[in-house]
């Protein structure tokens, strides 16, 4: 089962392995953005079933995610992929996304295969450009928080219930007297939003795994 769905992630669109999300559209105020990488890591769910019944994507297929502490500088208390700054010595950004899982979750990155990497995505917000690096998780290893400085949890999220449109809605963010919108996913007792949101929506739409979804339900980003 695992060769199956590795076989069918390595299918990806093209447009996928080269496609630019459109996200949050702020700028970057000119400054010169330093690099990141993120690893969007499938696999097949662990012991915690879907909340969904609705047959929208495989019953045992789940990603990993990972709350980050509410005392960080960057992103405090949002959802995010594992990830972060390239370092120097990293060998690519594909190193980097797996260096950084391995540091916040504990994960082995050798039991890890990558699938695709998708062009830098801008996060002006907080100044990086982002490499998102899309991965199966062939070799599952467990995986907590390590360091509470740095995340407050470590949790998969079943794909099915991202995808179920009673999960989802549109995150409105007031900013200098204008307003941004994107999509959003309520899971896991949490809300994903943002960047983090507005990459899982554009490669479930490239895949072909969306389905429609009440885009007009919105709520303050949480903030």
């Amino acid at each position: 089962m695992l060769a199956e769905k590795a076989a069918a992630f390595s299918e990806l669109p093209e447009a996928l392995r080269r496609g630019r999300p459109s996200l949050w559209k702020l700028s970057m105020g000119g400054a010169t953005p330093r690099k990141a990488a993120v690893l969007m890591l499938f696999g097949a769910l662990d012991d915690v079933p879907a909340a969904s019944a609705k047959p929208l994507a495989s019953a045992d297929l789940d990603i990993l995610l990972i709350e980050r502490a509410a005392t960080l500088n960057d992103h405090p208390g949002q959802v995010a992929f594992p990830g972060g700054g390239v370092d120097p010595g990293d060998a690519s950004v594909r190193a980097a996304a797996l260096r950084e899982a391995e540091e916040e979750t504990g994960l082995d990155p050798l039991g890890v295969e990558v699938l695709g990497i998708l062009h830098e995505v801008p996060l002006p917000v907080s100044n990086f450009m982002v490499t998102p690096v899309i991965g199966w998780w062939a070799r599952q290893t467990p995986v907590d928080v390590v360091d509470f400085g740095e995340s407050a949890q470590v949790f998969r999220v079943p794909v099915r219930d991202l995808l179920d449109p009673e999960n989802r809605f549109t995150a409105v963010l007031t900013r200098g007297g204008n307003s941004y919108r994107g999509p959003a996913f309520a899971v896991n007792g949490v809300v994903v939003w943002g960047f983090t949101a507005g990459i899982l929506n554009y490669v479930f739409h490239e895949l072909g795994w969306a389905v429609p979804w009440d885009e007009d339900k919105e709520f303050p980003a949480p903030i």
